[in-house]
């Protein structure tokens, strides 16, 4: 026996206070995901896989880089397991960190939950950090020091594992 739908379910109704109403579909905005001290990982690339911080983002792009990136510092060669057994050379050995400092495309960065506060960072790298060599190196040196230390203090210890893919 057919037995149509009852009306009410016909011609669903729109919520007044859904963002698919005309009105208001007009004045929403893109929610900024990546600020600054945002954790993300690289998607593609010689990083990809490898856990990022932004430092700084351009949502519009630049005249030289027209799309939306982020200046970020990552970990190239994460620290490795350390057990009680080891002796204060092998430990200070396997904590060591190799960082990296890029500008990338957000279409190949994935944003994280997680956040990771670095004061020292912000002032530090700018567009020109990646112009000359010797800068880039010297910027390199200050993150590595700087991961080392949060290393060290034992937070965000999801930031300094690899990702197992």
């Amino acid at each position: 026996m057919y037995r149509p739908f009852p009306a009410s379910r016909r011609h669903p109704t729109i919520h007044p206070a859904s963002p698919l109403r005309p009105e208001r579909h007009s004045t929403l905005e893109m929610v900024k995901i990546y600020k600054p001290g945002k954790v993300a990982v690289v998607l593609s690339g010689r990083h990809a896989g490898k856990k990022v911080v932004v430092i700084k983002q351009s949502d519009e792009g630049t005249k030289e880089r027209p799309y939306p990136h982020a200046v970020v510092a990552g970990i190239e060669r994460y620290p490795r397991k350390v057990t009680r057994g080891m002796g204060p050379k092998k430990i200070a050995k396997r904590s060591k960190v190799k960082p990296f400092i890029r500008i990338i495309n957000y279409n190949h960065m994935m944003p994280t939950r997680y956040a990771i506060e670095l004061d020292g960072l912000k002032g530090l790298i700018s567009y020109e950090t990646f112009k000359e060599p010797s800068q880039r190196e010297e910027t390199k040196k200050v993150v590595k020091k700087l991961f080392e230390e949060k290393y060290q203090g034992g937070k965000n210890k999801w930031f300094f594992t690899a990702l197992r893919f």
